[in-house]
């Protein structure tokens, strides 16, 4: 990843994470919450792959938990996850199908949703799961719609690289 990159994923990171806490939090249809910051992290993850995922999402995640004054790390965590296996599965899977950036914010928003419940219980904070799974087809629809304009965003401002394997000479 060039510097300019990384200039580039963590301006668009930032400011996912300031429209999310800021507008996005209060946004409320059908009982669903669109994640904004979900679903940059998985743009970002699909074009750059796992380790700048985790690295994004981690940092991400952090910036959103001092944002709200939550548990610190809480978000980093889960979004740490989220880069990580969807960066993976845009490594091995191949990023260039059509479907891929759709497959990966339905999945990844379902398990995001999983094992946040799954966390604060093992927090010992109160999260009730009924609230939890009855947004969630709401909230996956309302990410698969943000899905379309921010992958085609993030994917205009971080050019596919080439993915090409390059000849190899051996030594000797």
């Amino acid at each position: 990843m060039t510097p300019a990159d990384g200039a580039k994923t963590a301006a668009l990171l930032f400011f996912a994470v300031v429209i999310q806490l800021s507008i996005m939090a209060q946004v409320t249809i059908l009982g669903g919450h669109p994640n904004l910051l979900l679903v940059a992290l998985v743009c970002v993850a699909l074009l750059r792959g796992s380790l700048v995922g985790a690295v994004a999402g981690f940092s991400a995640g952090l910036l959103a938990d001092t944002g709200v004054f939550g548990t610190l790390g809480f978000t980093a965590l889960l979004l740490t996850l989220a880069g990580y296996w969807t960066g993976r599965y845009g490594e091995t899977t191949g990023r260039d199908r059509a479907h891929a950036p759709l497959v990966s914010v339905a999945v990844i928003t379902i398990l995001y949703q999983i094992a946040a419940l799954v966390l604060r219980f093992m927090l010992g904070q109160n999260a009730p799961g009924s609230l939890i799974f009855s947004g969630l087809f709401p909230t996956v629809l309302l990410n698969l719609i943000l899905t379309i304009p921010v992958y085609a965003f993030t994917r205009r401002l971080l050019r596919p690289r080439d993915w090409t394997p390059r000849e190899v000479r051996l030594l000797g």
